[in-house]
């Protein structure tokens, strides 16, 4: 296979990252070429090497065609179909074939919460952009045969939540070909979401506190796709919300702008994670709505730096195929709905190709980014979180007080376990969760850990609040059947590390562990413990560390090998204090950082007054900040 070939670097027209268009269009292309020798000779399926998905390989054909499809879509309509002939015919082909109940590769018919319905959404939206292209040169047959197989969202049922777009794009677009449809079915899916809507550009990605990239690559993408769609059709009645979408993917991108870091690295949070380039969707989004906070120059660095960031880190890999991972393949990382052709929907951050090669984006200079030009400390309420940031070192973290993914209702007395992609009381752009089903979960959580070594885990976050540099929540923890204690805690942000203040009611005779980030690399990370602090640093330079400001009395380092999405070999620092039984009062600093700091300094420089449930937490250059515990907290 034909390694990824770039043009060259150009400075002048994009001096941070050094990616114009032609660097997007190369990537596109290698991405689709690369995928022709796993095309059925139909061209209807796409039969990708890999973990089949929960669906079925017939399902994961599909969407190996299906999201492939979307990145030619944005490919072909961006440059008026010129160039891409052979494009053209290949997907036209499939299209026609798979569509066709009678051929040998027809596809999947789609039936109520099928993964089908997913791809089928990607093939709509991919057949309205290239209508002038595809659609309009199918023959009268292929169309029926088409509108039939989307026909099959007519008055069906899909999960509660992103999928509901899926329902909606895919019926617009059959109303705009003029194929049956139900108005009813787009109305009811676009008035759902707004149960979902939590204020300030942020939606929650169906009911409870499921917060990450499906908001800006799903919540904010389709309805923008929608409102294109719409205006195709006769008749349709989209103004009204479109303007409303508009207003809040402006609101949406003020956060977003803080969830990448300067070197392009998202930030490692929540499922899908596979996506990978998928994070620049929104960014292109508000450029394409015309309502953004960000100027050209900001959109594209934004952009930009994540595909480069993942092609800088072996992605495509020498096949050019995006794997299941992260950077390589890492099973861990994705879920049971996650086939060989999921991580296609990276596609969505290729949306900004649709826009013509002369529209500012492309044709403007690359700006500065905010953390380009200091620090950064962003609240963010809505979704329960701070995110801060390092200019110097490019690290990104996310302190997390209200984002959990777990189910709304479940039995009395049963507490969700926890999914280590939400559960994590921080996560960062450049260190990611141990990810294993048999060894204890240690990074970013304060736990309760039984004497024979049973731990308690974060399942749902009960919030009490976000504001400037502070945030709270509490959580309850099991040993097993035994249960629940309360484990409540309040992050204070300063200077790029946390200190965390904990309310720990729990078992006698239990430890409380607190631990820091687990970094990670290809080499075993350095690994340092006293009394009071732990440390690790991996080969790239970054440190994690804890050190204890209030009550920790031991300290260690907890090690896991092929279990984090960065590395094979991981480290966790944390600290541990000994529970009578009594409510007590812990209180940390965690830090994530390229600089040579010694940890214990974090120490010498923080002074901890503990008067009953009040923290008084003196900080470096005079400032201070109280914090009181279990006052605000209900059932």
């Amino acid at each position: 296979m034909t390694r990824l070939i770039l043009p060259d670097t150009d400075r002048e027209l994009s001096r941070q990252t050094g990616w114009v268009r032609a660097h997007w269009e190369a990537l596109a292309d290698h991405l689709l070429d690369s995928l022709v020798p796993y095309f059925s000779p139909g061209a209807s399926l796409v039969e990708l090497p890999g973990r089949p998905s929960r669906s079925g390989t017939a399902s994961d054909a599909l969407e190996g065609f299906a999201r492939s499809f979307m990145l030619a879509a944005f490919r072909i309509a961006g440059v008026q179909g010129k160039g891409c002939e052979d494009l053209i015919e290949r997907y036209a082909r499939g299209v026609a074939n798979g569509a066709n109940p009678d051929h040998p590769e027809a596809w999947l018919r789609l039936t109520p919460r099928s993964q089908q319905m997913v791809e089928a959404a990607a093939i709509a939206v991919s057949l309205h952009e290239t209508r002038e292209w595809i659609w309009d040169r199918l023959d009268t047959r292929a169309q029926e045969h088409v509108a039939e197989w989307l026909g099959g969202f007519n008055g069906s049922t899909t999960h509660d939540n992103n999928w509901r777009l899926f329902q909606v794009v895919s019926e617009q677009f059959l109303a705009s070909v003029g194929a049956p449809y139900q108005q009813d079915d787009i109305d009811a899916g676009l008035d759902r979401i707004e149960d979902w809507y939590v204020g300030n550009g942020w939606y929650s990605d169906g009911d409870g506190q499921n917060f990450d990239n499906y908001i800006g690559w799903a919540m904010h993408l389709y309805p923008g796709l929608w409102a294109r769609m719409a205006a195709a059709t006769p008749g349709a009645q989209y103004e009204d919300r479109l303007k409303l979408y508009k207003e809040r993917i402006k609101l949406f991108l003020e956060d977003a702008v803080h969830l990448v870091g300067n070197d392009g690295a998202p930030i490692y949070q929540g499922r899908s994670l596979t996506y990978r380039m998928a994070a620049a969707a929104p960014y292109w989004m508000g450029a394409i709505l015309d309502s953004t906070p960000l100027t050209p120059g900001e959109t594209r660095r934004l952009c930009s730096g994540v595909a480069r960031h993942f092609v800088q880190h072996g992605v495509p890999d020498e096949r050019g195929v995006l794997t299941l991972g992260w950077y390589d393949t890492f099973l861990p990382t994705t879920q049971q709905y996650s086939g060989p052709g999921s991580p296609y929907w990276a596609s969505k951050g290729f949306v900004g190709l649709i826009l013509p090669p002369e529209h500012p984006v492309w044709a403007d200079p690359e700006d500065s980014i905010p953390l380009d030009d200091a620090d950064q400390l962003k609240a963010m309420p809505e979704p329960g979180w701070i995110v801060h940031a390092s200019r110097h070192d490019q690290v990104v973290q996310l302190v997390n007080h209200g984002a959990d993914h777990a189910p709304v209702a479940e039995p009395q007395g049963v507490e969700p376990a926890g999914d280590p992609h939400y559960n994590r009381l921080a996560y960062a752009n450049h260190a990611g969760p141990d990810l294993s089903d048999h060894e204890p979960h240690v990074d970013n959580l304060i736990s309760l850990v039984s004497p024979d070594g049973l731990a308690s885990g974060r399942g749902r976050i009960r919030r009490l609040g976000v504001d400037g540099r502070t945030a709270s929540s509490w959580h309850n923890a099991w040993l097993g059947d035994e249960g629940p204690w309360t484990i409540e805690i309040t992050s204070v942000v300063h200077s790029g590390w946390e200190i965390r203040c904990a309310l720990v009611d729990g078992l006698d005779g239990a430890l409380v562990r607190s631990g820091g980030f687990a970094v990670a690399g290809d080499s075993l990370p350095e690994a340092t413990s006293g009394e009071k602090a732990a440390s690790a640093r991996n080969s790239d330079g970054l440190v994690s560390a804890v050190v204890g400001l209030h009550g920790y009395d031991a300290a260690g380092v907890h090690r896991g090998l092929g279990v984090n999405p960065y590395g094979a070999h991981s480290a966790t620092p944390y600290l541990t204090a000994p529970h009578h039984g009594q409510p007590l009062v812990l209180v940390n600093a965690v830090l994530l950082t390229r600089d040579a700091l010694r940890p214990e300094a974090l120490a010498e420089g923080i002074d901890v007054a503990v008067d009953g449930t009040t923290v008084r937490i003196s900080l470096p250059g005079g400032g201070t900040e109280v914090v009181e515990l279990g006052r605000n907290r209900a059932g």
